[in-house]
């Protein structure tokens, strides 16, 4: 029996079979990509709300890096310190508007009150914002560039290349990080850019560990092969070919890493090694608040929970991005 268009109806595609071939191929297609990535993190609230978090974060953070990199701090003269004025002119550790303490009552000047200099504490929290963001970020690239490429290559290769660079990163995993950070600044200088790249050095295993074990995993499988067969260099097939298709666990890595850096270096600037005054940084305040914590709990309590609420955005994003990219959740 044959249709109107002579064909067999046994054998040839109907319309419906067609359009579910063509949908089911376009699905598929769907599923790999910038586009599909993008699609699973705006269908994820965790990752969502931790977007918005770290936004917020970095767009206070810009805002002070232009007043501070362009304007030389014009916007935010009160986180000066003029060391020939008079501490009798200021209202020193004044508590948040609406409240009292034995020094006085907040007035709206200085919504968060001021630290033991008269300087407003709001001020000095906007503009630590971005010495925590750009530690964060710039610590953690050292890390991720480092760590990728040595596990990276480490991982391909194998042999005694992996031996050496494996025993070499392990060295560094074996020193305790704060210590190798202390000592890293002690040897180069007490500033915020040795602070940076020591800390962006401790970070470097654990980007190592994670890319070397997915590029192990990979490195055996057909389109390697045949990437090998048709001649491709190894560098080019490791930078375009082993690291983007490892790096969905980097990326989650990488966002968590942002959180643990700002709360190193904070914990650095508490003990001295971070950012030196008079710029404002979250773990000096804490450090200068310490002698006044009964007298005026505020002046600490504000450095702190900018500290938190910033580490915590990070690891919400990060855990977001985890469950939006792990294909065992999204099949």
């Amino acid at each position: 029996m044959s249709t109107p268009h002579g064909g067999d109806p046994d054998t040839e595609p109907t319309q419906d079979s067609t359009t579910t071939a063509a949908s089911g191929a376009g699905e598929v297609k769907s599923r790999v990509g910038l586009r599909y990535t993008l699609s699973q993190v705006k269908r994820d609230t965790t990752a969502l709300i931790g977007i918005y978090i770290v936004g917020f974060i970095t767009l206070v953070a810009l805002f002070a890096a232009i007043d501070y990199y362009i304007f030389d701090y014009a916007i935010a003269e009160a986180i000066m310190y003029d060391p020939e004025r008079d501490p009798d002119e200021v209202n020193r550790l004044l508590p948040p508007v609406g409240m009292e303490n034995q020094f006085g009552s907040g007035v709206l000047e200085h919504p968060l009150g001021t630290d033991h200099r008269g300087r407003d504490i709001f001020t000095r929290l906007v503009y630590g914002t971005r010495v925590a963001m750009t530690v964060g970020f710039m610590a953690t690239a050292i890390g991720l560039v480092g760590g990728t490429l040595v596990g990276a290559v480490s991982g391909f290769y194998g042999g005694w290349i992996d031996d050496v660079l494996q025993r070499f990163t392990e060295t560094i995993y074996a020193i305790p990080f704060l210590v190798l950070v202390i000592a890293f600044m002690t040897a180069f200088g007490r500033n915020l850019t040795f602070a940076m790249i020591g800390v962006g050095i401790t970070a470097i295993p654990v980007f190592n560990r994670l890319i070397r074990s997915r590029v192990v995993s990979i490195r055996e499988e057909d389109y390697i092969e045949a990437a090998r067969a048709a001649g491709v260099k190894d560098r080019h097939i490791i930078l375009r070919h082993i690291i983007p298709n490892s790096f969905a666990p980097v990326l989650v890595q990488a966002t968590l890493q942002v959180g643990v850096s700002i709360l190193i270096v904070a914990g650095l600037s508490f003990l001295g090694f971070g950012a030196q005054p008079p710029t404002p940084s979250w773990g000096q305040m804490l450090s200068q608040s310490r002698g006044y914590m009964l007298p005026a709990p505020t002046f600490s309590i504000w450095p702190g929970l900018a500290i938190l609420f910033t580490v915590i955005g990070f690891n919400i994003l990060g855990d977001g991005l985890q469950d939006a990219l792990d294909p065992r959740i999204n099949n």
